[in-house]
């Protein structure tokens, strides 16, 4: 067996001193970085109009309109009016009420007899 050396010529040689120019910031970008803002140039409100503002924002949230009142008003009179016509059907011999989820089950959902459970919560 002979060893053989491949020699291998990169397409692109590139200079890792360029790379790190590149990368480097410029003095523009240093003064940029380093300058605090105008303050001139940013809109401060002050704390009284700020204040003001949430108020508003505030006394608009709690205040329904008068159609949304009226609504919820008729809603609450025609629940009054209406008789319920559901009927409540006691638990059954066949039933038992898990101790965990608390759902009325079928017996043959129970999973552990003595600590009444449920196959979904056993």
């Amino acid at each position: 067996m002979t060893d053989t050396e491949e020699v291998v010529e990169d397409d692109e040689v590139v200079d890792e001193d360029e790379e790190i120019e590149d990368l480097e910031p410029t003095a523009d970008d240093l003064v940029e970085a380093t300058t605090p803002p105008d303050p001139a140039a940013a809109e401060v409100e002050s704390i009284q109009d700020l204040l003001v503002k949430q108020e508003a924002r505030a006394e608009e949230a709690e205040a329904p309109d008068e159609e949304d009142a009226a609504l919820l008003a008729a809603l609450a009179k025609d629940e009054r009016l209406e008789p319920i016509e559901t009927k409540v059907v006691p638990i059954q011999a066949t039933e038992f009420v898990c101790k965990r989820c608390y759902l009325v089950r079928h017996q043959s959902q129970l999973a552990n007899k003595k600590r009444m459970l449920c196959r979904d919560c056993a």
